[in-house]
């Protein structure tokens, strides 16, 4: 049974550590598929922000530049307005002066010319026109009425008189403006009939030349806004990333500006998390052709890097001139964790352990408590063929001493015969009758016949009774019945047997004269009766055995002593029926104490 258990024993703890050691791979592997979807997903955003970010820089620089367009766009077009402005400024003045220049030689070559409107013209030179002409001639007459001098002028009557005062009469988008052509009211010189003279606003060789003028500064125009090329298109996605991964690929960016540590500890624990490890680990970055740290995480602990529980893993492989960058991390607490992956499983193995060690050891409990009750079974057998044999024996011997005639003529040595048959009879009935009551008290069929009992009455009882044993080996007994309430209710015939039995016990197990004390006394509301002798003793393990049935403590082959180590059993067994307590206090060679307590 011993082999079969360490035989389990052993398979269990193999069980156990292939189960360790297959959940440690499962971890490993767990950390290390972590680190490589870390840094795989670690690339990919430092990618994407590096991707946004340029995307980012380059929509800002594309509104910076499309506002700077506009801004030019804009100032290109009021300096044109403004040099418009002057250009029509300018003409106006040529105009002007043009007309001018026409108005003084028309002075100059009729007399008194007048300028018309256009309306006026038209109704002057329309045969139904409304205007009139109205001459007015003053002369000189004489007596006879005949004129000897006179002169005429002519009023034109017209709603519409114009005057060349305001510039803005030459502005073709005024409403003030004057027609493409200047009409007056001239007088032949040499006949003074009136005529219409028209004279054109703006030659054509002045109007070609300012339309040249107006085109020329279109084009000027046009020409600066090309200068500032079209409006900012979109960067392609295509371009884009190859912009960035030209940057990317410099040798003089430090990896430091290539990672995001904040984002790094958030994924790494994300991941960690998606692989079923709750973990907290303990990280750092490092260079990988340098011994220089980068970071190292709040939690990160000198001296927690341990070789079996820490991974290390390359940033960036794909770099080939740039420091790659390692990622470290640790698992301090690793073997907890695996541990508590394996809860239900050493669990289940300590539970099946436990339940085996419990079976095995009930087992050999059961095996050594059967064998211990066999040998004291033996011995009882023995000690009862002892205890047996003897009367007996001296029955068989009285009864055949009764079969010799001469015997049976002897009535003094009848008698004496008749009375030593009589005596073991009793004696012989005696033990029968201590075994049955012990039979009894197991079954539970022994009846007690309670009454109040003196005992302190009853222990002279019990020792008057016993007078000849004790004198026989000399013993001495001191009586201090001090209890002043020596009164209990229990069978008085078996309290006169536990007493009995205690002090034939003292008296057997003593050597030379034995020295017997017997006291009672009084403890709240008990009463206490002490036996004490100082005979052989017992070991404290034989003490706590004494009240077994059939227990006897050894002696070796000798058998100096009778009994059937019935006696203390069936001292116990009463004592507990009167609900009362048994206490026994030994010292090898020194002596024993029982102590008996009972409710008064």
């Amino acid at each position: 049974m011993t082999v079969a258990l360490l035989g389990v024993f052993v398979m269990q703890l193999y069980y156990i550590r292939e189960a360790y050691n297959l959940k440690s791979q499962l971890f490993d592997e767990q950390v290390n598929q972590t680190l490589s979807s870390v840094v795989n997903k670690l690339q990919r955003l430092n990618t994407a922000d590096d991707l946004n970010k340029k995307d980012a820089e380059i929509k800002l620089q594309q509104i910076q530049d499309l506002r700077q367009r506009e801004l030019d766009i804009k100032e290109l077009r009021q300096q044109y307005e403004q040099e418009a402005e002057l250009r029509q400024s300018e003409h106006e003045i040529q105009i002007e002066t043009y007309l001018n220049q026409q108005d003084s030689v028309i002075k100059a070559s009729y007399r008194k010319p007048e300028m018309v409107s256009e309306n006026t013209f038209k109704s002057l030179s329309s045969p139904t026109g409304n205007a009139r002409l109205d001459i007015q001639i003053d002369g000189v007459v004489d007596e006879n009425f005949n004129m000897n001098a006179f002169s005429m002028r002519s009023k034109i009557f017209s709603t519409d008189k114009k005057t060349f005062n305001d510039r803005k009469i030459f502005n073709f988008n005024s409403p003030r403006s004057v027609p493409d052509s200047v009409r007056y009211l001239v007088y032949d010189p040499r006949n003074g009939n009136p005529g219409l003279l028209s004279v054109p606003k703006i030659p054509e060789d002045m109007a070609q030349r300012f339309k040249k003028e107006d085109q020329l500064a279109k084009k000027r125009l046009d020409v600066k806004l090309a200068s500032l090329g079209k409006a900012p298109v979109s960067y392609s996605r295509l371009s884009l990333v190859d912009a960035v991964s030209k940057e990317m690929q410099e040798k003089n960016i430090p990896i430091y500006k290539r990672i995001n540590f904040d984002s790094l500890g958030t994924l790494l624990r994300a991941e960690l998390i998606n692989h079923n490890i709750t973990q907290q680990p303990n990280y750092t970055v490092s260079l990988a052709k340098k011994d220089s740290i980068l970071y190292v995480n709040a939690s990160s602990e000198k001296g927690k890097f341990l070789p079996e529980n820490t991974y290390r893993t390359p940033l960036f492989s794909h770099d080939l001139f740039r420091d790659p960058g390692v990622l470290t991390v640790s698992f301090p607490y690793k073997n907890s964790a695996i541990l508590s992956n394996l809860s239900a499983t050493l669990a289940s193995s300590v539970g099946l352990l436990l339940v085996l060690v419990f079976i095995f050891s009930y087992t050999l409990y059961a095996i050594l408590k059967q064998k211990k009750i066999s040998e004291m079974k033996t011995d009882f057998i023995n000690n009862m063929t002892h205890e047996f044999k003897t009367p007996v024996a001296t029955i068989m011997i009285a009864s055949e001493a009764l079969k010799d005639p001469e015997v049976t003529e002897d009535k003094a040595r009848l008698k004496r015969l008749a009375g030593i048959i009589y005596d073991e009879n009793v004696r012989l009935g005696s033990h029968i009758e201590r075994v049955l009551s012990i039979a009894r008290l197991e079954k539970g069929e022994l009846k007690m016949e309670n009454t109040d009992v003196d005992v302190n009455d009853l222990i002279m009882i019990v020792l008057d009774s016993m007078e000849l044993q004790l004198q026989k080996k000399g013993a001495k007994v001191i009586l201090n019945t001090d209890a002043e309430q020596p009164v209990v209710f229990g069978d008085e015939l078996h309290l006169s047997n536990v007493i009995y039995n205690l002090i034939d016990n003292a008296n057997k197990y003593s050597i030379g004269e034995p020295e017997i004390t017997i006291s009672t006394r009084n403890v709240n509301k008990n009463l206490i009766i002490d036996i004490q002798d100082k005979g052989i003793g017992m070991s404290k393990e034989h003490s706590k055995r004494i009240f077994d049935q059939f227990y006897r403590v050894p002696t070796g082959n000798l058998h100096d002593v009778k009994g059937f180590g019935l006696g203390l059993n069936y001292v116990q067994d009463i004592v507990k029926a009167l609900r009362g307590t048994i206490k026994v206090y030994s010292e090898k060679d020194k002596g024993t104490t029982f102590e008996i307590s009972l409710p008064l």
